[in-house]
């Protein structure tokens, strides 16, 4: 921090620091860094994002872009208060050179994070999260709100593992028929629309239909473990957005449904005039295939269909082999045809005679500390190995 923000954290901002206690560092920023705070009259834990305002090491252009992103910010939070899958803003204090927006506390941090150990969501988990993030979206284009920034680090998981879209510098109210220009966002996140706005200058530019495409993103990310249109070359990367090529044929798709490629298909296209929006994404049938789906079975499946299959029988016939009662002449004819007799007859032979006495080919040396205490199967191992036939 420099030396001007210091002494404002001290003074002008003197408001937020009598009502809430700052603690430890769980976020930065460019121009911000997130803390955990308490409330001092309540104990309650939030989370406040500390803008710097006046910072040398920036030009005028850019300290004015960062208050305007943050009163920006503000105005559009105030407008979409009050939806369960979007950030609350809390309180908000401000002066030259420094602002502090207090927000509920998200403990189980970024989807990012929780990706990140994760690595994919089953079709369930997707579900759920999938629903409210797009109850969001829809939320906010129902109130004229385009984010333009909707991407994993901006989704943030509560204990319930429940969403809340956040950060809403980017975000910007639409008025029916106005279309933007303004090229902003994360690279890989971008719609193919925005990108040719940015090349184009006969474009008719953009609308809310770059948030869908980025939910897109996102649901593929979260499906397959790795983003659609990712490449170390950017400009490979903005061809295939702009191309819409991407694949779903390699083994992380082979377990996934119909419904759910369809669903990012229909949300991954090229054309925003065809592209789903988000009331009609949240009436797709994805979101009901937790009833059963019909249609055909990946080799996948048919193969752990059929080991489920042969797990079963085997159950079966070992539950009903158990059950018949053994007779004295069982035992006097052929005992060792029996499990329960072999295990007796050679947990004894073992303990006689120290060690492995051979009864065929069909035996194997796994069977040798099978039938014993492990602490004589470990000194038979260390002292007779050479004594096994």
């Amino acid at each position: 921090m420099t030396r001007n923000f210091r002494q404002e954290l001290l003074t002008a901002s003197g408001g937020f620091h009598e009502k809430y206690k700052t603690k430890e560092v769980i976020g930065r920023g460019l121009s911000s860094v997130v803390q955990r705070c308490i409330h001092r009259t309540t104990g309650k834990e939030y989370a406040v994002k500390v803008i710097e305002l006046a910072d040398d090491s920036m030009t005028d252009a850019q300290l004015d872009e960062v208050r305007r992103s943050t009163l920006n910010e503000v105005e559009i939070l105030q407008t979409v208060s009050g939806h369960r899958s979007i950030i609350t803003l809390i309180d908000f204090f401000s002066s030259a050179t420094v602002a502090f927006l207090v927000f509920d506390l998200m403990k189980q941090g970024e989807l990012f994070d929780y990706l990140t150990k994760k690595v994919t969501l089953k079709e369930r988990e997707t579900r759920v999260m999938m629903q409210e993030l797009l109850q969001a979206v829809e939320y906010l284009h129902s109130r004229h709100v385009v984010h333009r920034d909707v991407k994993a680090e901006n989704i943030l998981l509560d204990d319930g593992l429940h969403i809340r879209l956040s950060d809403f510098g980017f975000s910007c109210l639409l008025r029916p028929g106005q279309r933007l220009r303004e090229l902003c966002g994360t690279p890989s996140y971008l719609a193919p629309e925005l990108l040719k706005c940015s090349m184009d200058e006969t474009h008719p530019g953009y609308g809310m239909e770059v948030d869908m495409w980025a939910c897109g993103v996102v649901m593929y990310t979260v499906v397959s473990g790795f983003p659609p249109f990712w490449h170390r070359k950017q400009l490979t990367m903005m061809h295939n957005i702009m191309e819409g090529k991407y694949q779903m044929n390699s083994s992380e798709w082979q377990d996934r449904s119909h419904t759910i490629k369809d669903l990012i298909f229909r949300m991954l296209t090229v054309d925003p005039s065809l592209r789903i929006t988000a009331e009609q994404a949240l009436s797709h049938p994805f979101f009901y295939s937790h009833k059963l789906e019909e249609q055909p079975f990946t080799s996948l499946q048919k193969f752990r269909v059929v080991v489920w299959v042969i797990v079963l029988c085997a159950r079966l016939w070992a539950n009903q082999r158990h059950r018949r009662p053994v007779s004295q002449n069982d035992l006097i004819q052929d005992a060792y045809r029996m499990r329960l007799g072999r295990r007796l007859i050679d947990g004894h032979a073992f303990r006689l005679y120290s060690h492995w006495v051979k009864r065929g080919l069909v035996q194997n040396r796994a069977a040798l500390f099978q039938n014993t205490p492990r602490a004589l199967a470990e000194e038979v191992h260390l002292n007779h190995d050479s004594s096994l036939h």
